[in-house]
C-alpha cells in the first residue's frame, strides 16, 4: 500500500446516492452510466435540479463506494453532485476507479481547480453564466488545465447567456483548442430552437446540447 494510501481508504466521503441510468448530458449523452452523486455545493445556481444534494448523504468509505459501483456491472462511471471537488479526496476515489479498469468521467461546476483529478479521468466543466447567478465564482484557469479529452459545457437561460458564452469562447478558443464545447438550454425555461438558431447566426462550432434524461423523464430529478 503506498505512503498515505490507508488515509484516503479511510476518508468518508458524503454520498447523495449511487444509481444506474443513461447518461444525460455531456457527449456521453444516451450511454448506460453508474452515477455516484456526491453531497454538497459551493453554488445555488437559480435553475438547479439537484438542491437535494445540498445537504443529504450518508457515509461511505472508497471500497463501499466501489463495491456499490460494481454491483451494477457496468463499465462506465460518472462522479457528480452537488460539486464533488468539494470533499478532498475526490481525485483519490477517481483513481481507485480508474484502478479497477472503470471508464471515469467527472462533473464539476468549474469553480475549484481540476488539475488534482487524474488525466485519464474526462472532466466535463461547467462555465456559469449570468442567469445562474454565480458567474462570478468560475475559475477560468481550468480552461488551461483542460486535458485533451475534457468538454466544456455552458447552461444557458436566455439570449444575454449565450452572448457571454459566446465571447468567452471566441476569446479562449483560439490557437488549436479542440476541446468540444456544449451550449445546454435550462429545461423548460428557454426554447432550445432559439439557441440554436443563434449558435446557426454565429457559425459558431459547438454542441448544441439538450438533457435527455429530461426529455425521457420529464418531471423527475432525483435518481435519473
Amino acid at each position: 500500500m503506498k505512503p498515505g494510501t490507508e488515509k484516503e481508504f479511510s476518508y468518508r466521503f458524503s454520498v447523495n446516492e449511487i444509481f444506474y441510468s443513461i447518461q444525460g448530458e455531456s457527449l456521453y449523452a444516451g450511454r448506460p452510466c453508474v452515477f455516484v452523486r456526491l453531497a454538497g455545493c459551493n453554488l445555488r445556481c437559480t435553475y438547479c435540479d439537484t438542491g437535494y444534494a445540498y445537504f443529504e448523504g450518508r457515509s461511505m468509505d472508497i471500497e463501499e463506494i466501489v463495491a456499490a459501483v460494481k454491483s451494477y456491472d457496468f463499465p462506465l462511471v460518472e462522479i457528480t453532485g452537488g460539486e464533488p471537488l468539494m470533499q478532498a479526496k475526490t481525485p483519490a476515489l477517481v483513481q481507485r476507479l480508474l484502478d479497477t479498469g472503470l471508464e471515469v468521467i467527472m462533473e464539476t461546476n468549474g469553480t475549484l481547480p481540476i488539475d488534482r483529478v487524474a488525466q485519464q479521468c474526462v472532466k466535463i466543466v461547467d462555465i456559469k453564466c449570468p442567469g445562474s447567478g454565480e458567474s462570478g465564482k468560475t475559475d477560468f484557469e481550468n480552461i488551461g488545465r483542460l486535458g485533451k479529452k475534457d468538454q466544456v459545457k455552458f447552461v444557458i437561460c436566455d439570449r444575454k447567456d449565450y452572448e457571454f458564452a459566446r465571447d468567452i469562447i471566441k476569446r479562449y478558443w483560439i490557437e488549436g483548442r479542440k476541446n468540444p464545447v456544449l451550449i445546454s438550454p435550462v429545461s423548460e425555461m428557454m426554447d432550445p430552437a432559439a439557441a440554436a438558431a443563434w449558435i446557426l447566426e454565429d457559425r459558431l462550432d459547438v454542441r448544441l446540447h439538450l438533457q435527455m434524461h429530461k426529455i425521457l423523464w420529464p418531471g423527475i430529478n432525483k435518481g435519473v
